[in-house]
């Protein structure tokens, strides 16, 4: 973009995360003077932390089903607006090559996520775009052809459009502290009740310390009012709070929804997918009657994690775990066979927001304008990002979120 050395209009945008310098750039691109507010002492911290350090940019398939909040349709035409074809555009304009892994998450050829932010950074700073961190806005108020903005410092800056991309309250260290909630709520916005997303799980057993560090490839299903809300299948890891793992954080969000309702929630683990019921039932008899000579507890070996063993066989009733193998009753055996692939726990809830990869909840995306992220209630006010009631599963669709409601909300608040 040619620079004009004259601006139109003067955007400030507060959190400098993946939708704020998606806004910031889509702003300056259409002819706008922008600031960037963030209250860190960086920009884009938690940037640097996705897709384990190697920054999962986006998904091939960015079905709307795979976005959840209590409008998640909403969510379908701001990625259509500005979607997957243009954010890979945006991102190879800037210097990243990408690459399509299983799943068909989309990561940069470099592996890193700091290349992510430093072409992004690089682009802002040739193109002028003022940075300020260390910057908290206290509160946004209207004034004639804008707004002014208070910040922490005592100073007050004038801006005509203000777009908030605080993020929501996960990782609170890399600055997500529900800020933009504040300032939604002093414009008059309504705010779904926040609770972690893309988490870890808390389980009541008293047995966890034993087992805890165990991994296993299998299926877990979470329960809610007697029906199966959700399932996945993965990697699967034992803590000693609970339950951890791709599939459990995936199932996270469900789970809370349930929880903060009251209802009860419980999680069905199946250890051995790889078998049918018969099948396995087939397996453990005949297994069961080779190692008759063998306690029970060693006819296990080579089957299954060993820590897991003692743990099971008690669960079952085998209150002898070093009985014979050949002992082990039919009904103690269907115990066993059940708890294999239908172990239940209850969740008492999820990690805290430190160990969270995302915020479900957030600003009701009723009072925004679909097509120009614009405030229905507070014309010049734009909202992006996770500080929204948009959330999406694990797998790129968060990024992709942020890049499209970004720059969607950015190219309208700068025309």
């Amino acid at each position: 973009m040619a620079d004009t050395g004259t601006y139109p209009q003067k955007v400030a945008v507060i959190g400098g995360g993946a939708a704020g310098l998606t806004a910031a750039l889509a702003a300056r691109y259409n002819g706008a003077e922008v600031t960037v507010l963030e209250q860190k002492d960086r920009v884009g911290k938690k940037i640097l932390a996705t897709g384990n350090g190697r920054c999962n940019l986006s998904n091939t398939d960015l079905n709307v089903s795979h976005y959840h909040g209590k409008n998640s349709k909403f969510a379908f035409g701001v990625l259509n607006r500005f979607d997957f074809h243009q954010t890979m555009e945006l991102f190879e304009r800037l210097g990243i090559a990408w690459k399509v892994e299983d799943g068909g998450k989309v990561y940069p050829m470099s592996d890193q996520a700091s290349s992510v932010l430093d072409v992004m950074r690089h682009e802002l700073e040739m193109l002028r775009v003022e940075t300020r961190v260390e910057t908290k806005v206290n509160a946004i108020t209207p004034q004639s052809g804008g707004f002014i903005l208070q910040l922490n410092s005592g100073e007050c800056l004038n801006a005509h459009r203000v777009i908030v991309t605080t993020g929501g309250k996960a990782a609170p260290n890399l600055g997500s502290n529900g800020s933009g909630y504040t300032l939604a709520e002093q414009s008059g916005h309504s705010i779904i009740e926040p609770f972690p997303a893309l988490v870890q799980l808390k389980l009541s057993a008293g047995f966890l310390k034993q087992i805890s560090g165990v991994k296993f490839e299998g299926e877990a299903e979470i329960w809610a009012a007697g029906k199966c809300r959700a399932q996945a299948v993965g990697e699967i890891l034992f803590t000693n709070y609970g339950i951890s793992g791709p599939p459990i954080l995936a199932l996270s969000r469900k789970a809370g929804e349930y929880l903060r309702t009251g209802e009860k929630v419980f999680i069905r683990v199946n250890l051995i997918n790889s078998m049918s019921p018969q099948e396995l039932e087939t397996f453990l008899v005949n297994r069961l009657q080779q190692q008759a000579h063998k306690s029970a507890f060693f006819s296990f070996v080579g089957f299954i994690n060993k820590r897991l063993v003692p743990v099971i066989l008690q669960e079952a009733g085998v209150i002898d775990i070093h009985k014979k193998a050949g002992q082990v009753t039919t009904g103690e055996r269907n115990a066993i066979l059940k708890i294999l692939q239908d172990w239940r726990f209850e969740v008492t809830g999820t990690n805290s927001w430190n160990a969270a990869q995302v915020t479900a909840g957030g600003v009701d995306v009723k009072d925004i304008n679909p097509k120009t992220m614009e405030s229905k209630l507070v014309p010049g006010i734009f909202f992006a990002g996770e500080v929204l009631d948009i959330d999406g599963d694990c797998g790129g669709y968060n990024l992709q979120w942020a890049w499209s409601s970004g720059y969607v909300a950015g190219e309208s608040a700068a025309t």
